[in-house]
């Protein structure tokens, strides 16, 4: 959450449920919302380490309510972050852990932990159907999400018939 806040401060000062609304209006549904005490607590982190500035701003019928805008070491933060590429291999998959230690267990049958997952996946799936039918057409941003959130899926279920095939050779 910390570097996506950035990232919107970038553009100009905001307060803290502003930045809520615009991930929410930028993302679409399908990603998780962030609920806006969680927002703030990062806002106060990001504040403590000198990435972001806040200031009061009074208001006549309401509380003062805090902006932030970024720093110099924010915008530096953010410019490192566009930068590094992610590498995020999937290697420490926990279900393909339950897979692999399941017949030392004795307590979970390999193919039913498979059919499991891909009912699973397969439900996900659907719910990101509605989603993308639901989402709003001029939303590319949101759209991209959920096609990639479902390629990904498909790359799952692929794998997971993989794994089934090779562990019934095995039988």
């Amino acid at each position: 959450m910390r570097l996506p806040l950035l990232a919107l401060l970038a553009r100009g000062p905001a307060h803290g449920y502003e930045l809520k609304q615009d991930l929410e209006q930028l993302l679409g549904s399908a990603y998780p919302q962030p609920n806006v005490g969680q927002i703030y607590v990062t806002l106060g982190r990001l504040e403590k380490s000198g990435l972001i500035e806040g200031e009061d701003v009074a208001q006549s019928s309401r509380p003062n309510k805090k902006v932030y805008h970024l720093t110099d070491a924010g915008r530096e933060a953010l410019r490192a972050w566009f930068e590094e590429p992610e590498d995020e291999p999937r290697v420490r998959d926990e279900f393909f852990m339950k897979l692999a230690l399941a017949p030392q267990t004795g307590l979970a049958d390999q193919i039913a932990l498979i059919n499991h997952q891909r009912r699973q996946y397969l439900n996900t799936m659907r719910q990101l159907s509605k989603l993308a039918a639901a989402e709003d057409r001029d939303n590319r941003i949101a759209h991209l999400l959920i096609e990639g959130a479902m390629l990904h899926l498909q790359a799952d279920l692929d794998w997971l018939e993989r794994c089934q095939e090779e562990l019934e050779e095995l039988e």
